[in-house]
């Protein structure tokens, strides 16, 4: 186990949460064990990482447990569920193995986008923590990226099942997300959360869905990236490669952009033959999974969970200005009624522009999206 927490505590046994119709909620019960221990003061001010290497970091603490579980019938550990980090502001004094009293900090959720990692949202989540130090920020890899990919989740790869992994890890955590941030194919995963849970909810949430729509997929102008053309192209490629640069060099020579070219070779990591330095890289992602998640991402369509938005539910919408996806007329049309609608029923929609950016909204305007986000996080 690692963790960070400045406590002593009890270890608890965690269970995924259903409802009496097998439904997972954005609620959490827990199991307390009468087991104690303590956990190092000196652990208190550390940043903690997959591979157990230790920084300080005085304004922020990254939570990483990785638990394997001994008797799967009876305990589902968190990081069996999901890959994910937990980036916490440094007021924020919670552990999931904590005592059932100590109450729960204000918890986001920031999701990838298909051929993303939670690493995608690590820097911007940092931003946040240090500027709203109640808050902490749980981010995941998707089932088939980054980490996650190597858990072999049971098909079908859809963005409802997505939905579903980070429902079931949020009740592992017993943690009650105020926000959920998706980008692109994430957008839809928090749409689906929000469609999947049983209502009413536990609490009111502010769902963001960046540069994607609740429908269809249309696809960007000639020039433009196009995912489904990446993942066949990618699907084309050996599982381990001698250089990043030549994956690079490759993408663009095919027509991708430089900026998504340097953004794919992400998901390589170096491996080692017989022990000796690492001289070849191979793919984090389950390329298989992913083709099926983007069809359902191009199939699914949440327009009905929009237009009649559940109470206590404000679900945002943001178009990137330069995006390659395109926002057609009819779905702009229907946001702006949604939003009307919405507001007579105890509900919320809301449709902003991030100007000065394409679809990389995090990477492209970091500064703009920080500032139209920030006023979820304020008033705790």
């Amino acid at each position: 186990m690692s963790a960070v927490s400045n406590f002593s505590c009890r270890h608890c046994a965690i269970g995924p949460v259903f409802t009496s119709n097998n439904r997972s909620g954005l609620a959490s019960w827990i199991n307390p064990r009468p087991l104690k221990f303590k956990i190092s003061r000196q652990l208190a001010e550390m940043t903690l990482n997959n591979s157990r290497r230790v920084s300080v970091s005085p304004c922020i603490r990254m939570t990483m447990i990785n638990e394997r579980i001994e008797d799967r019938s009876t305990v589902v550990k968190p990081a069996d569920i999901l890959a994910y980090d937990l980036v916490q502001g440094a007021d924020v004094r919670w552990s999931y193995i904590l005592d059932k009293t100590m109450p729960q900090p204000p918890t986001a959720v920031l999701l990838h986008g298909i051929l993303g990692s939670r690493k995608n949202w690590g820097t911007f989540a940092k931003r946040l923590a240090q500027e709203f130090p109640k808050w902490q920020f749980l981010l995941v890899d998707l089932r088939c990226h980054g980490d996650s990919a190597s858990l072999k989740k049971r098909g079908p790869h859809t963005v409802a099942s997505a939905a579903l992994d980070v429902l079931k890890l949020l009740g592992s955590l017993k943690l009650t997300p105020r926000v959920v941030v998706g980008h692109s194919f994430g957008g839809k995963v928090a749409l689906s959360m929000v469609d999947q849970v049983p209502k009413p909810l536990a609490r009111p949430v502010r769902v963001w869905v960046l540069d994607a729509t609740p429908g269809k997929v249309r696809a960007g102008a000639d020039g433009d990236d196009h995912p489904a053309e990446l993942i066949s192209f990618l699907s084309n490629l050996p599982k381990v490669v001698s250089s990043k640069r030549d994956i690079m060099d490759g993408l663009i020579k095919d027509g991708f952009s430089k900026d998504v070219a340097q953004w794919v070779v992400t998901n390589l990591r170096q491996t080692k033959v017989n022990g000796e330095s690492p001289s070849s890289f191979s793919w984090v992602f389950d390329l298989k999974g992913i083709a099926e998640m983007y069809q359902s991402y191009e199939d699914t369509n949440l327009w009905k969970l929009v237009e009649d938005v559940p109470r206590g539910v404000h679900i945002n919408f943001l178009k990137a200005e330069r995006s390659l996806h395109r926002w057609a007329l009819e779905d702009l049309r229907r946001i702006h009624v949604a939003e009307e609608q919405a507001a007579q029923e105890g509900a919320g929609v809301e449709m902003h522009v991030l100007e000065d950016a394409g679809h990389w909204v995090h990477a492209d305007n970091p500064d703009g999206l920080f500032r139209i986000l920030s006023f979820s996080f304020q008033g705790f």
